[in-house]
């Protein structure tokens, strides 16, 4: 386990951007793009000297780990695409909570090892389960964003979420993402059938993770093919897509708490 400095300093550098970012001007926010790779590396760092643990046990991935691991994902997603779409007033509260869930691993130590971490099967399917749940954290803030920009339609905006795209642009931007997040937690699906009939000798198991997983699953098919078929967006988009992220939350997150934190398994 890595001293708590290494934790600490990645975590002050991303609440440093986060305050920046809301308060300097919109002309002088390109740098911040840039100043993100700090923490973002020394995070990923962290990460790896915790989870790759010299014990020879696997790959220790308990929900500390999880959660870092995930909110590294979501920092490094969103600055690739911070390239190619106007992504800065979200570079704010990623990068708080990004400041706030670094330390998780060195506050909450417990150590949860997967046994199975050598299987091909099994690093795809963790590969692009944690992809799809990056992704889908990042629609969830998307569209929270747009509600509260609709909202404020007719009353001043504040600095931050001045000179934004238009709100239709900003939706489009919402269902690429939660089309490519749909699409790779379709393969996680897949790829965990496969899985679990290479360990346990059956397809998935009917528990609470797998009913939350289908049911976030089903709530993002509907929403896209209602997007297709009959333009659904404002705010039937927005509710939709915070109901499916907090099935997803509650089908991964959620069963990891009960397990390691209420059950102690």
């Amino acid at each position: 386990m890595p001293g708590f400095f290494i934790y600490l300093l990645p975590s002050l550098l991303y609440a440093l951007i986060a305050v920046l970012q809301f308060c300097v001007r919109e002309s002088e926010k390109n740098w911040t793009r840039a100043a993100i790779a700090a923490p973002f590396l020394l995070h990923g760092y962290a990460l790896y000297s915790n989870l790759f643990i010299e014990s020879g046990e696997g790959l220790n991935f308990g929900i500390a780990n999880s959660i870092s691991t995930i909110v590294w994902l979501i920092v490094g997603l969103h600055w690739a695409g911070s390239f190619f779409h106007n992504l800065k007033a979200l570079q704010t509260p990623i990068a708080a909570i990004a400041a706030i869930t670094v330390p998780l691993p060195a506050l909450f130590p417990a150590e949860h090892f997967l046994h199975n971490a050598n299987l091909l099967a099994f690093k795809v399917h963790l590969t692009i389960g944690l992809l799809a749940y990056s992704l889908f954290s990042i629609a969830a803030l998307q569209a929270l964003l747009m509600d509260f920009i609709e909202k404020r339609l007719h009353t001043a905006m504040p600095p931050i979420l001045r000179n934004l795209p238009p709100l239709l642009t900003m939706e489009k931007l919402l269902f690429r993402i939660i089309g490519a997040g749909f699409l790779l937690l379709t393969m996680t699906l897949l790829s965990g059938a496969l899985y679990s009939e290479e360990i346990f000798g059956k397809p998935l198991e009917l528990n609470h993770k797998t009913v939350f997983a289908f049911i976030s699953w089903a709530i993002f098919a509907v929403l896209l093919a209602g997007r297709h078929f009959y333009g659904w967006r404002g705010r039937i988009a927005v509710r939709s897509t915070m109901t499916g992220f907090i099935m997803l939350l509650l089908a991964y997150v959620g069963s990891k708490f009960v397990l390691e934190v209420i059950l102690k398994r």
